[in-house]
C-alpha cells in the first residue's frame, strides 16, 4: 500500500517542525517566502493532500477533540472514554477515539492522523511499550493542547490526571497484613511505566512500614496481557513456598490472577487472598465476591476532559490532578476478618 504523504513527511525532509510546514502552506507571514516556497514545492513532488475530511469538519465548524486509549474493550479505557465524551459535550465538542492496541507504533500513528485531522486537542494514555516520546514533542512544538491520563509522561509539559495509586496500594497491602496475610505477591506491568511504579511504591512501604521482609522472587512486573498474567500466577502458587496473597495491578491482571487460583483448585482467601485494582462492575457478581481498589475511570475522562477545554482555551499552565481510589473490601481479601 502506497504511504499517504503527512506533514510529518515533508517536515522530516527538510529538517524542519511540522508547525513550520503548517504554517508555510497556509501563507503564514511567520515563514520566510523562500521557506514557504520549499515546502509547496516539495508538496507537490510528494502528492500531498491535506486531509479531506478534516477540511469538511472545519468547513461544517464541529470541534473535536482526539482521545489515544490503549485498549478499548477494557471497561476502564471504556468508563473512561465516557467520561470524557460526557464533559465534551456539554461543551459543545465531539469525540473521535482511537485505539492503540498497546503498541506505540499504533500510538503514534493515532497522534499523527489526529494532527492531519486538525483536532483541537488530544486526550492520550500511553501503550505500555512507549519508550520513545517523539511523537508527544512534536505535539508540544506545534502547541496542540495534550493532556495524559494514567499512564504519564513528559509531566513538565502537559498536565496529567493520575490515580493515588501509591497510597492505595498501600492501603490494600495494609488490609491484607492486618487480615493474616504475610507472603504477599505483587503482580505489575512493564517497570518503566509510571502508573506500575506508583502503585509497585506502595505496596513495598507498607510491606517496609510491618517489618515485612521483601522478597523479589514474589514481585512480577511483565506484559499487561491476561494470558501472560495467567501463567505468571499459575507458576507462582506453584512454588513450594507460594504466596498467601496477591495484589494485582489492574482489571486485567486481577481476573488472570483469579482464574489461576481456582484453576490450581486453592482457596480464595483462605490459600490465597486477593485484592486488585479495578472497577469492573464484574467483580461484585464473581463467586468469592472480590475486593478491589476501585479506580474511578469515569471521573478521570471528567477531569481529563476538563483540564484539555482550559488547555483549548488558552491555559497555558501544567497542572496535575490527582483522582482518589477507594478501597473496597468484599470477600476475597481477608483471612480472619470476623463476620
Amino acid at each position: 500500500m502506497k504511504h499517504r504523504t503527512s506533514l510529518k513527511d515533508i517536515a522530516a525532509r527538510l529538517g524542519v517542525s511540522i508547525a513550520t510546514v503548517s504554517r508555510a502552506l497556509r501563507n503564514s507571514p511567520e515563514i520566510g517566502l523562500e521557506m514557504q516556497q520549499r515546502v509547496k514545492d516539495l508538496a507537490k513532488q510528494l502528492n500531498y493532500r491535506p486531509n479531506p475530511f478534516a477540511r469538511s469538519l472545519r468547513r461544517e465548524a464541529p470541534k473535536i477533540i482526539g482521545v489515544v486509549v490503549p485498549n478499548l474493550v477494557t471497561h476502564f479505557y471504556s468508563a473512561v472514554l465516557d467520561g470524557i465524551e460526557e464533559e465534551a459535550t456539554k461543551q459543545g465538542y465531539s469525540i473521535i477515539s482511537a485505539n492503540s492496541h498497546e503498541d506505540c507504533v499504533a500510538e503514534a500513528k493515532a497522534v499523527d492522523n489526529f494532527i492531519d485531522m486538525h483536532v483541537e486537542g488530544i486526550i492520550a494514555c500511553l501503550a505500555q511499550n512507549t519508550t520513545d516520546y517523539s511523537h508527544f514533542e512534536e505535539i508540544a512544538d506545534m502547541g496542540i493542547p495534550l493532556v495524559f491520563f494514567g499512564r504519564t509522561c513528559m509531566s513538565d509539559k502537559f498536565s496529567t490526571v493520575t490515580a493515588n495509586g501509591d497510597e492505595a496500594a498501600q492501603m490494600a497491602t495494609e488490609h491484607l497484613i492486618k487480615t493474616g496475610s504475610r507472603r504477599i505477591a505483587f503482580i505489575g506491568g512493564p517497570n518503566h511505566l509510571d502508573m506500575v511504579k506508583r502503585r509497585k511504591h506502595g505496596y513495598l512501604e507498607a510491606l517496609r512500614e510491618h517489618r515485612i521482609p521483601i522478597d523479589r522472587e514474589v514481585v512480577i512486573c511483565d506484559k499487561i496481557d491476561y494470558d501472560t498474567a495467567l501463567n505468571n500466577t499459575l507458576e507462582l502458587l506453584s512454588r513450594p513456598n507460594r504466596p498467601d496473597a496477591i495484589l494485582a495491578f489492574n482489571d486485567i491482571i486481577t481476573f488472570a490472577a483469579f482464574a489461576a487460583i481456582r484453576q490450581l483448585k486453592l482457596n480464595i482467601p483462605g490459600d490465597v487472598a486477593l485484592i486488585g485494582f479495578s472497577d469492573d462492575v464484574h467483580t461484585e457478581y464473581v463467586t468469592p465476591r472480590m475486593s478491589v481498589i476501585a479506580d474511578r475511570s469515569h471521573q478521570m475522562g471528567v477531569e481529563s476532559c476538563r483540564l484539555l477545554l482550559k488547555a483549548i482555551g488558552g491555559d497555558t499552565t501544567v497542572r496535575k490532578v490527582i483522582v482518589p481510589q477507594k478501597l473496597v473490601i468484599r470477600e476475597t481479601s481477608g483471612k480472619n476478618i470476623e463476620s
